[in-house]
């Protein structure tokens, strides 16, 4: 094994992709993971969205949804639990932990429920499920810490 090739693919030296990634419009990302993303409802503490799992966010081997993506999403929909509870600021990320318990598969019907399970004066939790609309079939349930506190400024 090249561990310096690791290293460098890892460090993105390769030209083609250091070319690649400058020519990436600055939301590249939010696009890419938010496009077709519909949020069904938002209540106090609680968000609901769901997806159709399209073939640009799956794995590279099967055509299920990628990890990641499900990572990325709890992410962005617990944070946006918070702003549904009326906390104004969605806070850094402490921790994400995701439990992979199924697969979704491109063009799945995917819910995802993200809940208020505590906020304190710095720090605040919620929960994100990720369940397959079709079969009912939980897909992956994440739990995201967040640090609230508003930093000062001094």
């Amino acid at each position: 094994m090249d561990l310096d090739a690791v290293k460098r693919s890892l460090e993105g030296e390769s030209e083609g992709k250091a070319a690649f990634s400058s020519k990436l419009p600055d939301n590249f990302f939010d696009q890419f993971l938010l496009h077709g993303l519909s949020i069904d409802a938002v209540e106090h503490g609680r968000v609901l969205c769901s997806f159709s799992v399209p073939p640009r966010l799956s794995s590279s081997s099967g055509g299920y949804v990628h990890g990641g993506i499900i990572a990325s999403l709890a992410d962005v929909v617990g944070s946006a639990v918070f702003y549904s509870a009326g906390i104004l600021t969605s806070g850094v990320s402490l921790e994400i932990s995701v439990s992979f318990v199924d697969v979704g598969s491109i063009g799945d019907e995917i819910e995802i429920e993200g809940k208020l399970l505590r906020a304190g004066k710095s720090v605040g939790v919620t929960s994100v499920d990720f369940v397959n609309k079709k079969t009912g079939k939980t897909i992956a349930q994440a739990r995201h810490t967040k640090y609230l506190a508003v930093s000062s400024r001094l």
